[in-house]
């Protein structure tokens, strides 16, 4: 007697669909440089406040509910830690975005045309943010802008803290009293720049989302 064994064929697995996770908007690092140069401005603003009450240079002064530390001295003190985080945290986010390549990939090219194109559609509210990956031409710019102002802070700062072992520098500036004037409007300008941000947060919120969980 013949014995036939049948073997049945092998079943094809079918390919799953691939659950593919949610692609990074911002890393790790750019969410904590971002949160912590958030408190460091915070602090060094208000605290900042507090030490221009005690010498203004216009013909107005900031609530005091604005600002802190509490006297001169107080706000000094504060203003001095917010700075060591603000150069720091700043240092280590300019480096990371030039050694990722992630300057040139988000900000540029940046044209004047490009700018006053996507201006004049923000205007008109026909400016969309359906990609949180991808930065308009005005938030490149407001991006730019405001690393520049970093900058002018610091050196501007430095002169009004250490005016004789930075003679140098507080030359290139015009002298201690124009540091001071330009520590202020760069000053003025980060903050013209937080508003305006929070306002965008506001409008779209899944930016905020982005930045507290990277996608």
């Amino acid at each position: 007697m013949t014995l036939h064994t049948e073997f049945s064929a092998p079943i094809e697995q079918q390919p799953q669909p691939s659950k593919s996770k949610p692609e990074v908007v911002h890393p790790l690092w750019l969410r904590l440089t971002h949160w912590l140069n958030a408190l460091a401005v915070l602090i060094m603003v208000t605290s900042g406040w507090q030490i221009y009450n005690a010498s203004p240079l216009f013909d107005f002064e900031f609530s005091r509910s604005l600002t802190l530390g509490g006297w001169l001295g107080g706000g000094i003190q504060w203003h001095f830690a917010g700075m060591w985080l603000f150069g720091f945290n700043g240092a280590f986010y300019l480096l990371m975005n030039i050694v990722s390549g992630r300057i040139k990939r988000k900000f540029w090219p940046l044209t004047p045309r490009g700018i006053l194109r996507d201006l004049g559609a923000a205007l008109r509210g026909k400016l969309t943010h359906a990609d949180p990956r991808h930065y308009n031409m005005v938030q490149r710019a407001a991006y730019v802008f405001v690393m520049f102002d970093g900058i002018v802070l610091v050196l501007s700062g430095l002169v009004v803290w250490k005016s004789v072992q930075f003679s140098l520098l507080r030359e290139l500036l015009g002298g201690y009293d124009t540091a001071r004037y330009v520590h202020f409007l760069a000053m003025a300008s980060l903050v013209g720049f937080v508003a305006l941000h929070l306002v965008m947060v506001a409008l779209v919120p899944k930016t905020l989302l982005s930045m507290l969980r990277g996608r």
